[in-house]
């Protein structure tokens, strides 16, 4: 991946910054949609529950079975089937009940816009293996596109977590509220017959998103 695109990428640091949340850690019905990525999440959940149930099981034989009946088999077969069970169903009512659903949508955002990036990645590599050809100026403006939307993307994350964490947004954080989205139409209608047009519809129809979010968590706070 060229310098300028990883310049642009959102990690999850930065991600567990921006937000207080593990990426990992909330689910979105998007994930679901995406097999690769369903499967990731299923396999994780396993690990976690798998990891987690001999401390459980272990506490609670060693600290309320043993001193209640006693030694017993099956009870302990019992709780080995149970806890990964309550533990995955348990977690899962935490991120429902703990994980806000601007963030979601939000979170969501930030994946087509990775998905976009990733594009231009391979796009790049067709290029330089001489596959396909690349407008140098198209790719320019789909990176300033990028830029943008990446600048919106941290202002609305940040916006959500203040949102989150004060009833109401204090006035010298109002300018968290202004986007770039003139900007990105103007990119965009520069570059209507662009090799990389797609890229910058792409990126336009992000912005309008994370506009319609902002739109969405200033409301109910006015």
């Amino acid at each position: 991946m060229q310098p300028d695109l990883l310049g642009l990428e959102i990690s999850k640091g930065e991600l567990r910054r921006l937000t207080g949340f593990d990426p990992e850690d909330v689910f979105r019905p998007s994930i679901m949609a995406d097999r690769e990525k369903r499967l990731g999440f299923f396999m994780n959940e396993g690990l976690v529950a798998l990891a987690l149930t001999p401390i459980i099981v272990g506490g609670i034989y060693a600290f309320i079975i043993l001193p209640a009946i006693g030694s017993s088999i099956k009870l302990g077969i019992l709780l080995l089937i149970l806890v990964p069970i309550a533990v995955i169903i348990g977690r899962s009512l935490w991120r429902k009940f703990t994980c806000p659903h601007g963030l979601t949508i939000l979170l969501d955002e930030v994946d087509k816009y990775h998905s976009v990036i990733n594009a231009i990645d391979i796009n790049d590599q067709l290029a330089t293996s001489g596959n396909a050809q690349s407008s140098i100026n198209d790719r320019d403006k789909v990176i300033s596109a990028l830029q943008l939307i990446r600048e919106d993307l941290v202002r609305a994350l940040k916006t959500e977590r203040i949102l989150r964490d004060n009833k109401k947004l204090l006035a010298n954080n109002q300018e968290l509220f202004v986007n770039n989205l003139a900007n990105l139409q103007a990119l965009q209608v520069s570059s209507q017959a662009g090799d990389y047009a797609e890229f910058l519809n792409q990126s336009l129809q992000i912005a309008l998103d994370v506009q319609a979010e902002i739109s969405k968590l200033q409301s109910p706070r006015r």
